[in-house]
């Protein structure tokens, strides 16, 4: 590496943010970057580690040691050249990913780990500034088309993967805009949506094709795609929220979080709220928590999230609560390196103005006489051991005000109505969990039908989702020429320094 002593000499600096009073007050970004010089020193910290544990906590296999060192070198280039090689999209694993691979940072056993993310999100904003990020155009198709049904990380990534390899790509959404969680599920001050429509418009000048408001197995049946095209990928993510069965549950202002906050992105766009490609309930019900005592029911990303959107609503007061027990300051004994650790994180939506509680276990919403939430009516889960057997109890059973309730327990499975039924008719099966099932490959039972994303493996993360559309890109690849020259998972640093 380029500077061995860099981890002893230098101490971990992530990018600053903007100050709390300034950002609840719009929905620009949070984390700023760091300057090149900084960065260059962060990516010094890298060690010559011998066997790279990052490699095997990021799903994607970046190969980060490499763009480390590529950095402190000043040569951002061959850096976004390594990255690029096995991640589609930096700018947005950069803004949104926990970051795996810093848990597994081998310097992270007895210091912090080195800032794998923000260097990342450094090199590609670097790239696009200095124009290196350009379209891929393949100088040769091969005429197979592949039909990609859903928008988000998965089917992008695939299709950037597809037109690759020479295939003709048409990506098809059911939303307004291309996207999927990325444009209606992230919060703008977490990942603009600018950074989405960049990378669209990239893949637009590549050959691809986007079709949106097309609800495949309502608006344009799933046969024709099946008849039209040489291969279909079903990328269309895990959407059916977790709603909580507490007696009182149809009281009116507890909505699904994800509601919440594609609403909010529709607002920061300029488009109209009734613009709803689920044709749900809420498609004319406006959700806003100004003024209000806002509740959010689940301790993940998604609420923190909410927490975060509710702040800037200017809501009356902001309760998060969580049946799990608070996670310890530090990692936990359980969750030893390299392992993703159990301990408790706080996010600049915490950091913003929240209550959180843990280990509560909710009994009830209470409506008043027009139907309306009131209340929540709550109790804390406390653990004894009887008869030599631990028993979970609820105590301290109290009333805590609440008019909106945000419901953000994650999600069970993909969408079962529409495409889902079209998709078991023609021999696509679904697993235990109701997931839509596939071999190794990613491909059905329909041979002509491939999975990827959270439709395949539940509810997961961005990079997840990257690196199964990338891994079905290159099986479809596969199925249809016989070989393939899609790069895999596997690939080694041996194999970019060669190109």
């Amino acid at each position: 590496m380029g500077k061995p002593t860099g981890f002893l000499e230098i101490e971990r600096k992530l990018a600053p943010k903007r100050a709390v009073s300034e950002r609840v007050n719009d929905y620009k970004e949070i984390e700023q970057l760091n300057s090149i010089a900084e960065t260059e020193a962060q990516a010094s910290r890298c060690m010559d580690c011998g066997t790279p544990f990052c490699h095997n906590g990021c799903p994607l296999g970046n190969i980060i040691p490499e763009f480390n060192d590529a950095v402190y070198e000043q040569n951002w280039k061959y850096a976004y050249d390594i990255l690029s090689t096995t991640n589609n999209f930096p700018e947005f694993t950069g803004r949104i990913c926990p970051a795996p691979c810093e848990s597994a940072c081998v310097l992270g056993i007895n210091k912090p780990a080195v800032a794998i993310e923000l260097i990342e999100k450094s090199i590609i904003e670097k790239a696009y500034s200095e124009g290196w990020v350009v379209p891929f155009i393949p100088k040769k198709r091969t005429g197979k088309k592949i039909a990609v049904i859903g928008s988000g990380p998965a089917g992008l990534a695939a299709a950037a993967q597809l037109n690759k390899a020479g295939h003709l790509v048409t990506v098809y959404e059911r939303a307004d805009q291309i996207g999927g969680l990325l444009r209606y599920g992230i919060p703008d001050f977490k990942l603009d949506k600018s950074v989405v429509t960049r990378r669209v418009e990239v893949m637009k000048q590549e050959g691809i094709t986007f079709i949106t408001n097309a609800n495949i197995g309502t608006t344009e049946k799933l046969a024709n795609l099946t008849n039209d095209f040489d291969a279909v990928l079903v990328a269309t993510g895990s959407t059916t929220p977790r709603f909580i069965t507490a007696k009182g549950n149809d009281a009116i202002g507890i909505y699904p979080a994800m509601e919440f906050l594609s609403q909010q992105n529709k607002r920061n766009a300029s488009i109209a709220l009734e613009v709803n490609h689920k044709g749900e309930k809420y498609a004319n019900t406006d959700i806003h928590a100004k003024g209000k005592h806002v509740v959010v029911i689940g301790g993940g990303d998604t609420g923190s999230d909410c927490v975060g959107t509710s702040n800037r609503h200017k809501a009356a007061s902001i309760t998060q609560i969580e049946v799990m027990p608070k996670p310890p300051v530090a990692r936990a004994e359980n969750t030893p390196w390299p392992n993703w650790p159990n301990m408790l994180r706080t996010s600049t939506s915490h950091d913003e103005g929240a209550e959180r509680l843990w280990s509560i276990s909710l009994q009830e919403f209470i409506k008043n006489d027009k139907g309306e939430l009131e209340s929540l009516l709550i109790g804390d889960i406390v653990y004894n051991m009887k008869d030599g057997k631990m028993e979970q109890e609820v105590m301290n059973i109290r009333k805590i005000p609440c008019d909106l309730a945000l419901i953000a327990a994650g999600f069970l499975h993909t969408d079962h109505t529409g495409l889902f039924d079209q998709l078991t008719a023609m021999g696509v099966n679904a697993d235990e969990r109701g997931n839509l099932a596939a071999n190794a490959s990613y491909q059905s039972d329909n041979e002509k039908v491939f999975i990827a994303g959270d439709a395949r493996r539940g509810q997961s993360l961005v990079v997840w989702a990257i690196s199964e559309g990338r891994e079905a890109a290159r099986n479809i690849d596969l199925f249809l020429m016989g070989k393939t020259s899609l790069e895999g998972k596997s690939i080694s640093s041996f194999d970019v320094m060669a190109k």
